[in-house]
């Protein structure tokens, strides 16, 4: 680490430079405080998104050239090998989501980077929605009261640049994260079916219903079958319903208009009635932006807001009971933070 007119530059790298990797390119390569100083993309740069920056064939020869830490890209089968590299390097890690793609990797580099006490994270890039931390605020806030209910839609066409995991792992770790993250709450147990109808090994479409530590019902549907592309967020509570569009990056309040009934028949239902609907004005900075400033003052030590491992190795836990549900018909309940392999089946 350099210093530069008194700021401490962090010089940072880059594993994988294709759909995902190039966007961290773009970002890295203007951000500030950051020294962007190299790429491993054994493919080379053949489309140029390296940015300037050198492209290296291998993990070790861009830790010879001393980093600060590494955004890891590549797909998420190579995350596990990737980031015990990284560990055993001294070097901080920003991992793709998911963290791994099973819950035994995912607990080892949760491992090897909290025993080295190391700074490494998951880019859950949903925390750095405007709706979704506009959402999580107000939730904190008790805009809503008591909380009964979390929904997310995440659909649209097929990525073809997908093929090492399905939609599970791609996807709905999304919302897994999410909703524990906007919620402040755990799963307790999960139940899920899933389909393959695009002639993969992997699920293409997956239905969930779970349940948090407060008892909030929860629904995921997720699939890569659709033509139309939507990623919906709905969180209700006694209070109303907020809606937030991670497309657009609006949040929507519909609140809950308590009446007085003087329809004695109709008395004793306690519901609720339309009341006012409020389209918030929220600052709307790029996502991926906002995941590389934070990441960057968690490595400075100026701030903790990020997703850890640990965090990222609950996603996966999670969406391993999901898949394990699935191929079981059974409801998977996850017991004081047991992962599915220790779950009790129903």
């Amino acid at each position: 680490m350099t210093t530069v007119q008194g700021a401490q530059q962090l010089r940072a790298g880059l594993i994988g430079l294709g759909s995902m990797g190039r966007h961290h390119a773009r970002v890295l390569a203007g951000l500030d405080g950051v020294s962007f100083v190299g790429v491993v993309d054994p493919m080379g740069d053949k489309n140029g998104w390296a940015q300037g920056a050198p492209v290296l064939a291998e993990v070790e020869q861009l830790i010879d050239l001393g980093i600060d830490y590494a955004v890891v890209a590549c797909p998420t089968a190579l995350h596990e090998q990737v980031g015990l590299k990284l560990a055993e390097a001294g070097v901080g890690a920003l991992v793709e989501k998911p963290v791994a793609d099973t819950v035994e990797g995912a607990r080892r580099l949760v491992e090897a980077f909290e025993s080295r006490g190391l700074v490494a994270g998951v880019g859950h890039i949903e925390r750095c929605n405007p709706a979704l931390r506009s959402l999580r605020q107000r939730l904190e806030a008790g805009e809503l009261g008591d909380v009964y209910q979390v929904v997310t839609r995440r659909q649209g066409p097929f990525p073809h640049r997908i093929a090492d995991v399905g939609v599970v792992k791609d996807l709905a770790t999304h919302d897994i994260d999410l909703t524990g993250w906007v919620t402040g709450q755990t799963y307790t147990s999960i139940s899920a079916r899933t389909v393959s109808k695009s002639g993969r090994p992997h699920e293409d479409m997956v239905s969930a219903v779970g349940q948090l530590s407060d008892g909030t019902m929860v629904n995921h549907l997720v699939n890569w079958l659709s033509p139309l592309k939507e990623r919906f967020t709905s969180v209700t509570g006694e209070k109303g319903c907020l809606i937030a569009d991670t497309l657009t990056a609006d949040l929507t309040f519909h609140s809950n208009a308590a009446q007085a009934t003087e329809w004695e028949a109709l008395q004793a239902f306690r519901g609720v009635a339309e009341g006012d609907m409020i389209r918030y004005a929220i600052p709307k900075r790029e996502p991926l932006l906002v995941e590389h400033e934070l990441f960057r003052d968690a490595v400075l030590g100026t701030s903790h807001d990020i997703c850890t491992l640990r965090q990222g190795l609950r996603t996966v836990e999670v969406a391993a009971a999901v898949l394990e549900s699935a191929a079981s018909g059974t409801t998977i309940s996850l017991i004081d933070g047991a992962s599915p392999d220790e779950a009790v089946a129903s």
